[in-house]
């Protein structure tokens, strides 16, 4: 069964105008928000990827991160799976920008063919049960490791957190509320990770 997550919010205690730049900078107006939240240190347990359909357009949508206010957590690279890297919004929020694509057939877009918002999770099995049973269905899956769930327009993944802040290119250890909340066509919940599911606000 399908659940459709429509926003993020990203709680940070030092929300302000310079992390909400930086996501309209990334063309995420429309799906990303920003709110005061709890504090926290080191990786929060989660990323928000952006998938772009070629090289050029992860080197222009990085480009425009960084002098949005971002920083370079992860120089762009080649790589076995596609060409990417990673960037640090203003308050810290960890964001991945890739391509599957390793050369590029056209111009630069800035067209965002997905949205991906990744979990850190202590057991991946036990997370996607409790997701089941509140009738998020679960599309790839492979053993403890990863999940992804059914949650289109934003995709959400389920993965090890050594493995989630290895791929990002950050220190796996931090503390705090993960800061960040799916707003979705469901009741309010908590996983069990502390993720805040919330109705979808208009």
């Amino acid at each position: 069964m399908t659940t459709t997550v429509e926003t993020v919010v990203i709680e940070s205690a030092t929300a302000d105008d310079r992390t909400e730049a930086f996501f309209r900078a990334l063309g995420l107006q429309e799906r990303v928000r920003v709110r005061p939240g709890a504090p926290g240190s080191g990786f929060r347990g989660f990323t928000v990827s952006l998938v772009l359909d070629q090289p050029s357009s992860v080197d222009a949508t990085v480009a425009a991160a960084l002098a949005a206010g971002g920083t370079e957590v992860k120089p762009v690279s080649r790589s076995l799976w596609g060409y990417g890297g990673t960037v640090a919004a203003p308050d810290g929020t960890v964001v991945t920008v890739a391509s599957a694509q390793k050369k590029d057939t056209g111009p630069a877009t800035s067209e965002i063919q997905q949205l991906v918002v990744q979990l850190a999770v202590d057991d991946v099995a036990t997370s996607t049960a409790f997701y089941a049973e509140r009738g998020v269905g679960t599309g790839r899956r492979f053993g403890r490791r990863y999940a992804e769930l059914d949650t289109a327009p934003v995709a959400v993944t389920l993965n090890r957190r050594a493995a989630l802040a290895k791929a990002a290119g950050v220190p796996a250890e931090g503390d705090g509320a993960p800061g960040v909340v799916l707003q979705a066509g469901t009741d309010p919940f908590t996983d069990p990770d502390g993720v805040v599911w919330e109705p979808v606000t208009r």
